[in-house]
């Protein structure tokens, strides 16, 4: 065991070899927490959050395909969310997990959303954190404009300098040790050329930037499959991804949804924000 979880590895359905931490007690009767990244993110930003819950379950945190230590695929117009969940599905069932609380920030999110037409029943709640069935199309862009740049640094002090001139508009409240945390939940050390660099596979800007070109699918009928599923939704008041009218909607399509507008923050919360601390351990116990 490593810093409170185990790590673990499986085969996709095209032989393709995954990651994933495993933290807590396998045999808790309460329902796991399976986490879900950002499109460019990994298991990583899950660690603290993961050392939260682990006293009183199982929290799994996955990395794609592409991303942290999973393999990178050698097609990257795999890099899609339909190929995504099918590896979570593999993910559950490795885990031998067959009903679980999900997690999902950005992306993860709208994979958590497909799991109502893939899995109905595994879900035994979900979190959307700063994401929904409409995604703004300012951010969209934005996301699409950066994602495959490479960036190559010495140290992840640099990194978390970088980070913080580009993205302190999303994170005012965040200290020098808060930007070396996401340095180091964003970069990783280059074992073949030595220095810092980016901890996914450049090459998801492939598929990206072709769906970028074409408008999203409609998400609403996913997000109507969560109406009997307890459902808690967290938004970034700074978001340019999930905008406050469209969170307005989706309480309005699932009444029993719980809304919070974590201050100060913007694309995505962290977690570790009090606002979502208390709503996600609200959230949890109500289970």
């Amino acid at each position: 065991m490593s810093d409170g979880f185990t790590e673990h590895y499986f085969h996709t359905q095209d032989d393709l070899r995954l990651y994933y931490r495993d933290y807590g007690d396998r045999r808790s009767p309460r329902p796991p927490l399976i986490c879900l990244a950002g499109l460019t993110r990994n298991s990583k930003d899950f660690h603290d959050v993961a050392l939260r819950y682990a006293e009183t379950r199982r929290v799994i945190a996955l990395d794609y395909r592409g991303r942290g230590r999973s393999a990178y695929d050698p097609d990257p117009e795999n890099y899609q969310i339909p190929v995504y969940l099918t590896d979570v599905m593999h993910l559950l069932a490795v885990t031998h997990t067959h009903r679980a609380v999900f997690l999902g920030t950005s992306m993860g999110g709208i994979v958590a959303m497909a799991m109502t037409v893939a899995m109905p029943a595994a879900l035994a709640g979900v979190i959307l954190n700063d994401v929904g069935p409409e995604i703004s199309e300012t951010g969209r862009q934005r996301i699409a404009g950066y994602v495959g740049t490479e960036v190559r640094v010495s140290s992840f002090e640099q990194a978390a300098e970088m980070w913080r001139q580009n993205y302190s508009l999303a994170y005012p409240r965040l200290d020098r040790d808060g930007w070396l945390k996401l340095a180091r939940a964003t970069f990783t050390e280059d074992s073949v050329s030595g220095g810092i660099r980016l901890d996914y596979d450049l090459k998801l800007a492939v598929a990206l930037r072709e769906q970028s070109k074409s408008p999203l699918p409609d998400l609403w009928p996913l997000f109507r499959g969560l109406r009997n599923v307890p459902l808690l939704a967290l938004r970034g008041a700074l978001s340019d991804i999930l905008t406050a009218d469209t969170l307005v909607r989706m309480k309005r399509e699932h009444a029993g949804m719980i809304a919070v507008t974590v201050p100060e923050v913007g694309h995505v919360p962290m977690l570790d924000e009090p606002e979502a601390v208390t709503a996600i351990d609200s959230f949890l116990e109500s289970l």
